[in-house]
């Protein structure tokens, strides 16, 4: 294939990876910010303790992060059939792309509710504040570096899902890489997909990174 040829293939499947990427890292901004959260105020000495809950959710989240993404993605074709009808294609490259994205996040957000200082939080409990504005307005506001950091490596590992979601079905960039690339022999193709999935993370981590000095300098 010339480049004039290959060019074509390019935008169409950069765009759903895009699409893909974007629709799953906002339910796993909100799924897995609500998960890491219940995590720390539900441990022991936590503003809700409830350690039998927090060690379920643990669990549930350990499980989660040890699955290999492509045992996980066959393992809940069920499920992802029962959400979307169907377990091929981007719309359904996205329920086990969120699945296996939310214990992943949910993970950072709680290192980053962990990084605020107690002191902090000791002070808003003494002025009366409510949980809820503990959490909302202090360790939430407090952690938002944390957040935007944990969440921009999310954004990486999903892209880094989506490419392999190619290989059994699911579109964008891995899929072109897979059906030109690897079962074609299409050298430049496989380039042309790995240079784009570089640029995209590179554009993606810059851009993290400068919300997160913004926020910290706040």
């Amino acid at each position: 294939m010339s480049w004039d040829e290959v060019t074509p293939l390019l935008w169409p499947a950069t765009v759903d990876t895009l699409v893909m990427t974007g629709v799953a890292t906002l339910f796993t901004a909100v799924l897995g910010l609500l998960l890491g959260v219940l995590l720390v105020v539900t441990e022991r000495g936590g503003l809700l303790p409830a350690p039998p809950v927090n060690r379920v959710l643990g669990l549930v989240v350990d499980i989660g992060r040890s699955l290999p993404f492509l045992i996980l993605m066959v393992a809940i074709i069920p499920f992802t059939r029962a959400v979307v009808g169907t377990s091929i294609g981007n719309a359904a490259a996205i329920v086990p792309l969120t699945v296996g994205a939310i214990p992943f996040y949910a993970r950072l957000v709680e290192i980053a509710l962990r990084e605020v200082d107690p002191g902090v939080v000791a002070a808003a409990n003494a002025m009366g504040a409510t949980r809820r504005e503990i959490v909302g307005k202090v360790l939430l506001r407090e952690a938002r570096p944390g957040l935007v950091s944990g969440l921009t490596v999310t954004v990486i590992a999903l892209i880094g899902y989506t490419a392999m979601a190619g290989t059994v079905g699911g579109g964008g960039l891995g899929n072109l890489a897979v059906v030109y690339g690897y079962e074609r022999f299409e050298t430049k193709v496989m380039v042309a997909t790995v240079a784009l999935l570089v640029v995209i993370v590179l554009a993606v981590q810059a851009i993290g990174d400068l919300v997160a000095r913004r926020l910290t300098h706040k």
